[in-house]
């Protein structure tokens, strides 16, 4: 195992440098001059080029590339042209906001993707297995923003039962934190439900069909000791992956939801970036969400080994 961890390790540092040149590059090909957007209306030209010089924009691409790098090593990754404030210290005000945001859209997407993919497993060809691929279905093709308009014209607008909008910090106040964030959490969670159901589905019926679980059965276990004991365990190895990529999808996907709930998380905070041209806060933010992502894949391979005592090798 801990072999593994290393080559993991050392396969995240060529990852890290090729990510964050496509990153610094990408953004670069966006149209626009941060400059001339931050200098305001009838900018002189002194003006212009020293906001150019203040932010290394009067340098080639590799030379800011280079300041970039610099000091994204050494834990600054630049300041922000639009609220002229550390992009850590915004990364680290919206952060929390999003992080709870997706762990609570993971955890509703592993409860009913889970239960229901078992459940339809179990019941193959029935109106439950049916009816449960109706469901999954149903949360992979509707729209997140409409899904979201939806629950908030029903259960704010005419129940009166949830705010439609805001966050306010679980440290503030933990009942309206819940009642700000439960809304948009179910729907990020349900399409990703759906697609975990369709794989935990897939896997379950697999190791139902496999020798060691037929074996299991005609020792005389308990059903249930067959499906949680036997099944669920093998079954679980895609279901991790899927789980760490999900969340990830997350971290860094939840633009629209955030912008319909009006929450300021890290969706609020790129678009804004992206439509001031603001390349420090575009490029920490799709930073720091590739790192996770990669982090989320080390995690994945540990997961692998804890659920399958055959890699521990």
């Amino acid at each position: 195992m801990t072999s593994l961890l290393a080559r993991r390790l050392l396969q995240l540092i060529p990852t890290l440098v090729i990510l964050s040149m496509i990153i610094f590059s990408l953004q670069h090909l966006l149209p626009g001059d941060p400059a001339l957007m931050l200098a305001g209306e009838n900018p002189s030209e002194e003006m212009i080029a020293a906001i150019r010089a203040q932010y290394h924009l009067d340098q080639p691409i590799p030379v800011q590339y280079l300041f970039w790098v610099k000091g994204v090593l050494a834990g600054d990754l630049g300041m922000s042209m639009r609220h002229n404030l550390p992009v850590l210290d915004l990364i680290l005000l919206k952060l929390p906001v999003t992080l709870q945001l997706s762990v609570m859209g993971i955890a509703v997407a592993m409860v009913l993707g889970i239960s229901g993919g078992i459940i339809s497993a179990l019941r193959p060809n029935t109106a439950v297995d049916y009816s449960a691929n109706v469901v999954s279905l149903a949360g992979i093709s509707v729209p997140n923003f409409w899904l979201g308009i939806l629950l908030i014209l029903f259960f704010s607008v005419n129940l009166g039962w949830l705010p439609a909008s805001g966050y306010v910090s679980p440290f503030k106040d933990l009942r309206m934190n819940l009642a700000t964030t439960i809304m948009p959490a179910f729907v990020l969670g349900t399409a990703i439900a759906g697609i975990i159901m369709r794989h935990t589905r897939a896997a379950m019926l697999q190791a139902l069909e496999s020798d060691y679980v037929r074996t299991a059965r005609a020792k005389g276990l308990s059903e249930w000791k067959v499906v949680f004991k036997h099944a669920m365990r093998n079954a679980l190895t895609p279901i991790i992956t899927l789980g760490a990529l999900e969340f990830g999808t997350l971290l860094g996907g939840a633009v629209l939801t955030e912008q319909i709930f009006t929450i300021p998380g890290f969706g609020k905070l790129i678009v804004d970036a992206v439509f001031t041209r603001d390349y420090p806060v575009v490029q920490g933010v799709v930073l720091v969400t590739a790192v996770f992502y990669i982090l989320l894949n080390l995690l994945a391979d540990i997961g692998y080994i804890l659920v399958n005592p055959r890699l521990r090798g």
